[in-house]
């Protein structure tokens, strides 16, 4: 992780889960990382409704431009990138996989931003809906959230799953490149 943010993000959240896979929802504290709190979301993990956004924090809606309670996450991501988005999403979600990644995102004038994405599953609980959280901040130094206002067309350039040597296997994902390729991702 590259973000300030993202590290003590992760470093809270980890903190709260106390070994175990993931923290309950009600395990973290608003209090405890009041001053992350515009940059913090929760998206209900409901691959139908494209991961709708249940809280989001000021300064990430600020530079989007909108409020976007309810608004579909994948819907953020350019066409090319969803199919990955929802994977990383789902990989989050059914492995309590913490995964950061890094995005790129167009701003009103044509040009760039770089941006760091942390997304952490919380523990699946009987009779609640299923969840995570995440932060997502900015790489690049913003003079005035006013002048990107409205960013868009997000792009991944990477991800990387946090714990994925702990000892569990992965869910395996099959992909058929060409007649006669198969490549199989998840195995060792």
């Amino acid at each position: 992780m590259k973000h300030p943010a993202n590290q003590e993000f992760y470093a809270y959240w980890d903190e709260k889960r106390a070994g175990a896979l993931a923290p309950e929802r009600s395990d973290l504290g608003p209090e405890e990382v009041r001053h992350l709190l515009g940059d913090i979301f929760v998206l209900s993990c409901d691959l139908a409704a494209g991961y709708p956004v249940r809280v989001a924090g000021t300064r990430m809606c600020a530079l989007l431009g909108a409020d976007l309670k309810g608004r579909g996450f994948i819907s953020l991501f350019r066409d090319a990138d969803r199919e990955d988005i929802i994977d990383i999403l789902g990989i989050v979600t059914e492995e309590n996989q913490p995964t950061v990644a890094g995005l790129t995102a167009l701003v009103p004038d044509g040009g760039r931003i770089h941006l760091e994405l942390l997304l952490l599953p919380f523990c699946a609980r009987s009779h609640s809906p299923v969840s995570m959280t995440g932060l997502l901040a900015p790489l690049t130094p913003i003079v005035g959230l006013q002048a990107y206002g409205s960013l868009k067309e997000f792009s991944l350039t990477s991800w990387r799953h946090l714990e994925q040597d702990r000892g569990r296997p992965r869910a395996l994902r099959k992909w058929s490149l060409i007649r006669g390729l198969t490549v199989y991702e998840g195995l060792r």
